[in-house]
């Protein structure tokens, strides 16, 4: 039995059955931890949500903010982008069905026992593991509530762009998912820049990426996260794994093997 950990897919079915058949994925023994961006950009983004969920058990997925931004267009019937490619989820006949499915994933995987944690962006450096899960899941009940267009419609925006225990209501929410779902860059005090999304040489004065902070409260937690494309799957920072690496924008999809931190990757198209 094996572990594999894979970033954003983002609608690339084709290389993710590749991949598989790369690493001989066995449903029956294995077992697939999906990082986030299941969906968007790419162009089987329906087969992508059909296949996964149809995995059961043999796979665990957190939301990304792709993910989110897709539940918001259903849930809260906000309008599209011109870089949107979910039209064929909204005009499946299994729609309901799939992103009933998708609002309840979980923001975060934490496995205590193997000393893993999952997130899309990666963990704020003040908060631990344990203190991420507890906030991902005030999220969580919210998406999973009757309720779940409320939160939809007051989801998007920046501010506030630093966490307090102080936070309620919206805005409370809004930091948790940003933190977990669209944070690259970070400065000292835990304030959080969403406008920068390219290499670590673009980071904004007096920010570092998020996994170079010191002290991080879960530096003994082994990390793992997608989302930031141009790390092209390296963080360099002990016990943090970065998954990205571009296949939507043509370049690989990568399957991380939690036993013995082994990569695997398949091109974006085939040779």
């Amino acid at each position: 039995m094996a572990t594999y950990a894979i970033g954003d897919v983002q609608g690339c079915y084709e290389p993710l059955q590749r991949l598989l058949a790369h690493i001989n994925f066995d449903p029956q023994q294995d077992q697939l931890w999906f990082a986030g961006d299941l969906v968007n950009r790419g162009p089987q983004s329906l087969e992508v949500l059909r296949f996964i969920k149809n995995l059961g058990d043999s796979a665990i997925s957190v939301l990304g903010n792709h993910d989110l931004h897709l539940l918001a267009m259903h849930y809260a019937k906000l309008n599209s982008r011109k870089s949107d490619t979910l039209n064929a989820i909204f005009a499946a006949s299994d729609r309901d069905e799939l992103l009933d499915w998708l609002r309840h994933q979980p923001l975060l995987h934490l496995d205590e026992a193997q000393n893993w944690c999952m997130t899309h962006a990666g963990l704020p450096p003040k908060w631990s593991a344990t203190t991420a899960q507890k906030l991902a899941q005030e999220v969580e009940a919210i998406l999973t509530s009757v309720d779940c267009s409320q939160f939809f419609e007051n989801m998007y925006g920046n501010k506030p762009n630093r966490w307090s225990d102080n936070l309620s209501g919206f805005d409370r929410l809004r930091v948790i998912v940003n933190s977990l779902t669209r944070m690259r860059f970070v400065d000292e005090e835990g304030t959080l820049d969403l406008t920068s999304k390219e290499g670590l040489d673009t980071a904004p004065t007096g920010f570092k990426p998020w996994f170079e902070i010191t002290p991080r409260q879960a530096s003994a937690t082994r990390l793992l996260f997608g989302h930031w494309a141009a790390l092209n799957g390296q963080a360099n920072a002990e016990n943090v794994f970065a998954l990205d690496t571009g296949c939507v924008w043509g370049g690989t999809l990568t399957a991380l093997r939690l036993e013995d931190q082994q990569r695997f990757s398949v091109a974006a198209t085939p040779a």
